[in-house]
């Protein structure tokens, strides 16, 4: 029996997991930066969240899961992409532990993670990815031992601009800025015209922004309508573009990944488009859409049972790390 655990703190999400290599989630445990409304997390801010919780997080994590440190086989940590001081946070106390307690090391990519997360928990063999969070927008599908990007934002990912939105309108972060913007919008009752940009496979959303900070400063509008139609223009675009992914793929499975993925409108919208092509949705809850330290976790010991080991030396991270850019070795 192997056992990891994960490191994960890209964002303003610091998580920390164990898991064993039959999927068992040993423990599961989170801590939130959560800004006042009307702010972002700013990196310096995320880096010093993380600094002061992370040390409790791994005792409670391992409380939790009652284990020791020697019965632990690999440390993983996310290497990327993500905002750099919260990564490197997380990193140098995964690099610290593994040295301590004398343990091999894999760098993780944070949306490989998501995606193999949701695979475990959903069961999904072989879907079309939809992976939507704060930084990231793809739409993807296995081939030839890479997530090939079928199509992606060609500017700013959708939980960005639900993010923005927040700002804007003044609601609240916690416990976070889209779940509140989803509440709102099942309130709303007008659907205002909003940018729909689709341009082949990919989609741009400064537009949809732009516009809604404009109809905002008006007055005219309430949050409920603006939230709902920011939810109704959005989503839309993904269905799309992730329905031309099932067509060209021949896929007959849709698994909805990373923070967004929560969102219960965009899961009914997918699964209109899914069931009229017959075939299967697959979505996971919050405990694993959102960034936590599980999918880390398990990722990395996917990679570890084939023989990848992060030399410690090459234990960095990077804000700029490409699905498409990790060789899917433990997939057929």
């Amino acid at each position: 029996m192997t056992i990891a655990v994960g490191f994960e703190g890209s964002a303003n999400k610091l998580g920390i997991g164990i898991v064993r290599d039959d999927g068992i989630v040993l423990a599961n445990v989170r801590h939130t930066f959560v800004p006042p409304p009307g702010e972002g997390f700013l990196p310096r801010d995320t880096a010093k969240h993380h600094q002061q919780y992370v040390l409790s997080l791994l005792q409670q994590a391992l409380t939790s899961a009652s284990l020791k440190p020697a019965d632990i086989d690999v440390i993983c940590y996310t290497k990327g992409p993500g905002l750099g001081a919260p990564l490197v946070s997380a990193a140098v106390v995964a690099r610290t532990v593994a040295q301590l307690w004398d343990k091999p090391m894999v760098a993780v990519n944070h949306c490989i993670g998501h995606i193999e997360m949701g695979r475990l928990i959903t069961g999904a063999k072989d879907p079309v990815v939809l992976y939507v969070s704060g930084g990231n927008t793809q739409v993807i599908a296995y081939s030839m031992n890479k997530y090939r990007i079928f199509g992606e934002t060609i500017d700013i990912a959708v939980g960005n601009v639900f993010d923005r939105l927040a700002r804007v309108l003044n609601i609240s972060n916690d416990p976070s800025p889209g779940y509140n913007i989803e509440q709102l919008a099942k309130r709303g009752t007008t659907l205002l015209e909003l940018p729909y940009t689709v341009k082949g496979m990919d989609v741009a959303f400064t537009g949809i922004i732009g516009k809604l900070e404009t109809l905002a400063r008006t007055n005219k509008y309430t949050k409920e309508d603006l939230c709902f139609s920011l939810q109704e223009t959005s989503f839309a675009m993904l269905v799309e573009t992730t329905e031309r992914a099932m067509a060209h793929t021949g896929a007959t499975e849709v698994l909805i990944v990373g923070g967004v993925g929560c969102n219960k409108r965009l899961q009914e919208m997918m699964e209109v488009m899914v069931a009229e092509r017959n075939g299967k949705l697959y979505a996971t809850d919050e405990r694993f859409c959102i960034d936590n330290g599980v999918m880390i976790a398990w990722a990395g010991l996917e990679m570890f049972r084939v023989g990848v080991v992060t030399p410690l030396r090459e234990t960095w991270c990077t804000q700029r790390y490409r699905t498409d850019e990790v060789d899917v070795t433990w997939r057929d």
